[in-house]
């Protein structure tokens, strides 16, 4: 009997940490960063305290979501159906070339474009 090679989704075996992947962690890194110069500006005010610490947290937290969660695929939301399962860094990334280029999004939606014609029909 011959050998064969099986394959297999390598994509997540670069994890740091157990939960970072390398992506994760340069995002949460960002998110945290950005939450001590926040800190440091509310320390510059004159406002100390915990409350720093617990925006580094939140920051962090959202740095880590963006890069590990991606968009589930909600039937109810017809906007989501286009876009489910890709990442939502790669979203965010996509709208902000989209707006910096100064070009329109075009969404697709069978029912918008049915809505439309009978309007144009039954003037």
């Amino acid at each position: 009997m011959g050998t064969y090679r099986v394959p297999r989704n390598t994509k997540g075996e670069s994890r740091i940490l157990v939960i970072f992947s390398t992506k994760a962690l340069v995002y949460t890194i960002v998110g945290v960063v950005i939450g001590y110069m926040i800190s440091l500006i509310m320390r510059l005010c004159g406002i100390e305290g915990v409350l720093g610490y617990i925006i580094m947290g939140v920051l962090g937290l959202i740095g880590f979501s963006v890069a590990t969660f991606k968009i589930p695929n909600i039937t109810s939301v017809p906007a989501f159906n286009a876009i489910a399962g890709e990442s939502i860094d790669d979203i965010i990334i996509r709208f902000i070339k989209h707006k910096v280029n100064k070009k329109k999004i075009y969404i697709s939606d069978i029912n918008l474009n049915a809505k439309e014609e009978e309007k144009v029909d039954g003037k």
